[in-house]
């Protein structure tokens, strides 16, 4: 990874350098998505850039293709998982009031039971 973004103090970089492991569902050159440790649906994957970017608030013009790769990733996983016809919810979270926990740029792809709207309760008035 001597060419990518690495944080040595970052979960996911770990992950992404083998030295965490994960149950991975896919991979390429620049993404990996891995299901979640602790789920909160049947199906719960996390598609992450395999270079460290911290939040969207970080992202550059040149993260542009990476953030695309993220897109088309999630439809590949959700295709692979069979949650392409039924449906599937991606959520990208930014901050720490949006309750981001992993402060590398991830992205939740969560499906396998029928999805309601506020997505947790409180969140009302926020839609």
């Amino acid at each position: 990874m001597a060419s990518k973004r690495f944080e040595e103090s970052c979960i996911f970089c770990k992950i992404v350098a083998g030295q965490i492991p994960s149950k991975q569902v896919y991979s390429d050159d620049d993404v990996l998505a891995f299901h979640d440790v602790n789920p909160a649906a049947p199906v719960h994957v996390l598609i992450i850039p395999k270079e460290h970017i911290p939040t969207i608030n970080d992202l550059q013009a040149s993260d542009a293709e990476i953030m695309g790769k993220l897109m088309l990733a999630a439809r590949k996983v959700a295709s692979q998982l069979g949650l392409a016809e039924s449906g599937y919810r991606l959520i990208l979270n930014c901050g720490p009031d949006a309750l981001q926990s992993v402060f590398h740029i991830h992205m939740h792809l969560v499906g396998g039971q029928k999805m309601g709207w506020p997505p947790f309760p409180g969140d009302a008035q926020a839609h």
